[in-house]
């Protein structure tokens, strides 16, 4: 709802966004940006990362649904895009794609279903790391065919800036501020909410400003939403016969399915900032992960709360 009223003040109100603006919002969400990932560092925990590894089958086919084949199921509809218009949306698919793993739904959603909550918190933490590196190279295969702005050397620099330090610098003082992040836990999660409500407004404003949905009907936006639901149920059930494959038990064959799906809305409009700081059109850029990820918790819970009755049977 609060994406909603952010995308409605950006149609009535797109001034604030805009680079002559009085308000600092691209230096605001820079610095807010990089308090996100500190304060991510200051949770992250060193001892169940290490004893994560163990299970690492199941680790390998979470991180290859997330970066494989997600990105790999949008590719093959490449060859069959025919307009400008087309491609633009594509792009925001494959920008979908590439993105890690969410992190606080995973989690919670894997809980509730009886799953492997050990794993999943390991998975959905290493998958925001090894994001920052597959991202932008995922992206850049495409990208660099259509704006001469993408210079992986200049993203890597404010990815490692921006999240990378703030992250390592909150992994060192953990023990002496770790604390603090569960005592306002709360708290620090309005804030990230708000950091990334800031971006979504600053990102639709300025597509607003410059016209870039003028073009986007209502058609567009059904065939996104059907798109999206094809691509989240393609992705379950390929990897749930992965699991029955590799003979995974129903804890982590919940785990791999759970958080395999899942997109981080939190990287996406991160990222999005730095992978298309220059582009005019990064509200559609962020579209398709917007409906993706509303659905995705939607439809995770859902299944979810299912497969948390005691009743359920063995098969997921």
């Amino acid at each position: 709802m609060a994406i909603i009223v952010v995308i409605a003040v950006a149609f009535f109100f797109p001034q604030a966004g805009r680079d002559d603006s009085p308000i600092p919002l691209d230096a605001i969400g820079s610095v807010g940006i990089s308090l996100i990932f500190f304060f991510y560092g200051l949770k992250l925990s060193r001892e169940k990362l290490v004893n994560g590894l163990k299970n690492w089958k199941l680790h390998c086919l979470v991180q290859a649904s997330t970066f494989l084949l997600f990105p790999l199921i949008v590719i093959a509809v490449h060859p069959f895009i025919q307009s400008e218009h087309g491609l633009t949306i594509w792009l925001a698919f494959l920008f979908l794609a590439a993105l890690p793993s969410t992190v606080s739904s995973s989690v919670v959603m894997v809980s509730m279903a009886k799953g492997n909550v050990a794993a999943a918190i390991f998975n959905a933490s290493i998958s925001g790391l090894i994001g920052i590196v597959v991202t932008p190279l995922w992206m850049g295969l495409f990208i660099q065919r259509s704006t001469a702005d993408f210079d992986l050397t200049d993203i890597y620099f404010k990815l490692a800036v921006e999240i990378v330090a703030p992250v390592v610098l909150g992994l060192l003082l953990q023990r002496y501020l770790g604390r603090y992040v569960q005592q306002f836990s709360r708290q620090l999660s309005l804030f990230d909410k708000s950091v990334i409500l800031l971006i979504i407004y600053k990102s639709f404003a300025e597509s607003f400003d410059q016209h870039v949905f003028s073009s986007v009907q209502v058609v567009d936006l059904v065939t996104i939403a059907m798109a999206s639901m094809a691509l989240f149920f393609g992705v379950y059930y390929v990897t749930g016969y992965l699991t029955r494959l590799l003979g995974f038990n129903r804890e982590d064959q919940i785990t791999a399915q759970f958080c395999g799906t899942k997109k981080s809305l939190i990287h996406g409009t991160v990222f999005s900032k730095i992978l298309f700081q220059n582009s005019a059109s990064m509200g559609i850029m962020l579209l398709p992960l917007m409906l993706f990820h509303a659905m995705q918790i939607f439809i995770i819970s859902i299944i979810a709360s299912k497969l948390g009755k005691p009743d359920i049977s063995e098969g997921a």
